[in-house]
């Protein structure tokens, strides 16, 4: 009777998957059971389990190319590796291989519909990139999908690997990846940055500290420093590459190296060396590499200090284009739009506007990082996938709002001189100037008189001193006063 139920049974499953093959899906099996997966999809049923889970972010693995890209990088590195020790056969190796560079050079990209925010340390992220991988070597030697018994998702495409040190691996490569058009974009908006200053170098204009009027300075040294944020905030980033060039391959599930040929992890690293160009390393330890999130931290931690520096000169530019007839008037960035709904000609800062609020998403990036980069118990850290998201997200975001800042608003800044100047020789500051000639308390008198009698400080100490007239051009002289150290806007490297 058994015997009859399980043909029965075994009758029934043919005919189901045969049905299903004709209304365009096929069947595969996991440790759960049986699922139907889309007959022309090359991903494969861990990858269809987790379409069905994780439906929560709208965003998926697919929408960072970066991380696609570098995921295949690492399993190509990996199929090399197992190659080179017979733990493949050459064939299928080369099949795998073949199949991630099609990956790399951006073709089934809308294979990878996974949800970033997704449980499981990035065990669906591994598997997408398994299953995707099979399937198209499948293709390639003329097999058809889901052919495993010829090139399997786990036994031959993640051979001696674990989720646990190939998707770390990837993720930091990701970074890196996304760093050179982060870079560029810095570059680019220093390099605008260092002409505005180059054409406003002899400009002068008033300094200001705590909102209140200080001492002279140039228009040129203004925009210089905002140059040379951006000059740190390169070479910072550049300071991070070694760091994450550190991976952990064949350490496999803990640290442990379970499943992996003791051989695999040098021949591995070696192949990823060789692929990249960049100077990959094996961690230290093993186990305690699985668990450290330090690249990650300081790769957040960079990103959020060029926007700090971003949200500097947004939010200056701002208040020097304040007005037109109360404000400090300084400059004025380019009119982009309309600014109010019923206030005729009104026009408002909005690129840096915009510039500040991509600064505010990085800095709630910076504490989503932090807090995930800390809940790593035990031997794992299960949140890789909300890590490189929203690293990679806000790597993106800087790079759009720079390009943005530096077309949309840099570029068009008109300086107004005569304001910049009139403010210089009218700031009480400046008779700081005369403290080592005629003492503070004297100077600090005529500083008071001016301020009371709405006279410039030049014209008060004519009064109050017996210094010649030649002698008090050269103490007040508001471009002198602003060179005391050199002429640093024409820094330029």
């Amino acid at each position: 009777m058994n015997d009859m139920n399980e043909s029965s049974d075994i009758a029934n499953n043919a005919k189901t998957a045969e049905a299903d093959a004709v209304a365009g899906f096929r069947i595969e099996h996991d440790c759960i059971g049986e699922l139907a997966v889309p007959a022309d999809a090359y991903w494969g049923i861990h990858t269809q389990r987790a379409i069905g889970n994780f439906t929560v972010s709208n965003t998926t693995d697919g929408d960072h190319p970066s991380l696609i890209r570098s995921y295949a990088t690492v399993k190509r590195a990996c199929a090399a590796a197992n190659a080179e020790l017979g733990l493949i056969g050459n064939d299928k190796a080369a099949l795998i291989e073949r199949a991630c560079l099609d990956i790399e050079n951006g073709k089934l990209s809308d294979q990878f519909p996974v949800d970033v925010l997704q449980g499981g340390a990035g065990t669906s992220a591994n598997m997408n990139m398994n299953e995707v991988i099979a399937n198209r070597a499948l293709e390639l030697a003329g097999r058809p999908r889901g052919d495993y018994d010829f090139i399997h998702p786990n036994d031959h495409v993640n051979h001696s690997q674990s989720t646990n040190d190939t998707y770390p691996a990837a993720c930091k490569l990701a970074i890196v990846d996304a760093l050179h058009p982060l870079i560029d974009a810095t570059e680019k908006l220093r390099k605008a940055l260092h002409d505005l200053a180059d054409r406003h170098a002899n400009d002068v204009k008033l300094g200001r500290t705590q909102l209140q009027d200080a001492v002279p300075m140039t228009f040129g040294q203004e925009f210089h420093a905002f140059a040379s944020f951006l000059k740190l905030d390169m070479a910072a980033m550049e300071r991070l590459v070694p760091d994450l060039c550190i991976l952990n391959l064949g350490a496999t599930a803990i640290g442990t190296g379970i499943c992996a040929d003791l051989r695999f992890r040098k021949a591995a690293t070696e192949h990823m060396r060789q692929i990249t160009g960049l100077p990959i390393t094996a961690a230290p330890d093993p186990v305690a590499a699985m668990t450290d999130m330090s690249a990650y931290i300081a790769a957040s931690a960079v990103l959020k200090n060029l926007a700090i520096h971003l949200k500097k000169a947004a939010d200056d530019l701002r208040l020097l284009n304040s007005g037109p007839r109360a404000g400090f008037g300084d400059l004025k960035v380019p009119p982009r739009q309309a600014g109010s709904s019923i206030m005729p000609a009104k026009v408002n800062p909005v690129i840096p506007e915009c510039v500040d609020q991509c600064c505010f998403t990085v800095f709630g990036m910076d504490v989503t990082v932090n807090w995930a980069a800390a809940e790593g118990q035990l031997q794992l850290n299960a949140f890789d996938p909300l890590i490189v998201h929203e690293i990679l997200s806000g790597m993106q975001l800087m790079t759009r709002a720079m390009d943005m800042f530096r077309t949309n608003c840099i570029e068009g800044i008109v300086v107004d001189l005569q304001a910049g100047r009139e403010h210089a020789l009218r700031s009480p500051s400046i008779s700081a100037a005369l403290n080592d000639v005629i003492g503070y308390e004297a100077a600090s008198a005529i500083s008071k008189e001016a301020v009371a009698s709405g006279r410039t400080i030049r014209e008060v100490a004519a009064e109050q001193t017996d210094l010649p007239a030649e002698e008090l051009d050269r103490l007040l002289d508001p471009t002198m006063l602003s060179r005391r150290l050199g002429q640093t806007c024409r820094e330029r490297q």
